[in-house]
């Protein structure tokens, strides 16, 4: 009972919630954590704006593409993976975009199923690259959380999924719903975006590390620990940030763009070489408020890397 009220009462905008939506109905709503929609909607838009550019004119033509591509990738698929994800987790303690979860409710995991379902027959009716690319998502989700497979479990798999499919083939979405063909920058730009989606994902996990450890996945941070994997994201954010300057070299950056880049870039290394030297300290709220800031410099990235393309 202690826990009900608990995340019934996680403040004023969940009690209203349930006030609407009695019974498990809000608790579906949550574990689809919208609190990620923004930060979804912003990397999938982010390769649509790198496809058609910034004149309002042009971007007038596409304000029905754009929000079509949030509906299937934001909510569809992205919701409806991480429903899925918290159905088999059956998480108590805090996890991404969501604190004091709700039990997953009876029918979690068939409703995340449905809505990743209802996004992959809506991209019928678009590009072929675009249906490829949510059926390789779809896919992914499907064996990085659901039993028997379940990759979450395996180090380095749980990784690997996450940098495809959110680091590169999100963006990757948002440009071929226009239909427009691929460059070689845009090529680039979506690798370097999987290895800063490398950078990012290790610290999405730290502060779930004892949870994790617990329930027996032992996912890459579980595995390396909190040094050992803020080591390799560290690496991959150089990495990252090396082919965004070969950008910016190829397509003549104009000053603005390239410290709007340099900025970015000082803002991923500081944050993350102070997070490496102080890691043995730090306790699972530290994490949490680490992981906060690196989705800021990470959205600090989108408006640097859009730059470059203006």
């Amino acid at each position: 009972m202690e826990h009900a009220a608990q995340w019934r009462s996680h403040g004023a905008a969940r009690r209203a919630g349930y006030a609407l939506l009695p019974g498990e109905g809000f608790s579906y709503l949550l574990h689809l954590r919208p609190r990620e929609w923004p930060i979804m909607a912003a990397h999938t838009l982010l390769g649509l704006l790198l496809a058609v550019g910034l004149n309002v004119v042009t971007l007038s033509f596409y304000w029905r593409t754009a929000l079509v591509a949030l509906a299937i990738w934001v909510i569809c698929l992205n919701g409806g993976t991480l429903a899925l994800n918290s159905a088999y987790d059956m998480d108590v303690g805090d996890i991404g975009y969501l604190d004091a979860p709700p039990p997953p409710p009876r029918h979690l995991a068939a409703f995340g199923f449905a809505l990743m379902l209802g996004g992959q027959l809506w991209t019928l009716a678009y590009p072929v690259p675009l249906v490829l690319a949510y059926a390789a998502c779809f896919i992914m989700s499907l064996v990085y959380s659901a039993p028997p497979i379940r990759l979450k479990s395996v180090p380095g798999a749980d990784w690997l999924i996450n940098v495809v499919g959110f680091g590169a083939l999100t963006p990757f979405a948002g440009w071929v719903i226009t239909g427009r063909p691929l460059t070689t920058e845009a090529i680039v730009v979506f690798v370097a975006f999987a290895a800063l989606f490398g950078a990012l994902y290790p610290l999405t996990q730290l502060y779930q590390l004892d949870e994790d450890a617990a329930r027996g996945d032992r996912t890459m941070a579980v595995l390396l620990g909190a040094r050992g994997s803020l080591a390799v994201s560290l690496a991959c954010a150089l990495a990252a940030f090396a082919m965004f300057a070969w950008i910016a070299h190829r397509t003549a950056a104009g000053t603005g763009a390239s410290i709007a880049l340099l900025v970015s870039a000082a803002c991923w290394l500081l944050l993350l070489a102070r997070w490496l030297i102080r890691a043995p300290e730090l306790g699972a709220s530290d994490h949490k408020r680490g992981m906060y800031v690196a989705l800021s410099a990470w959205a600090l990235t989108d408006v640097a890397v859009l730059a470059l393309f203006a």
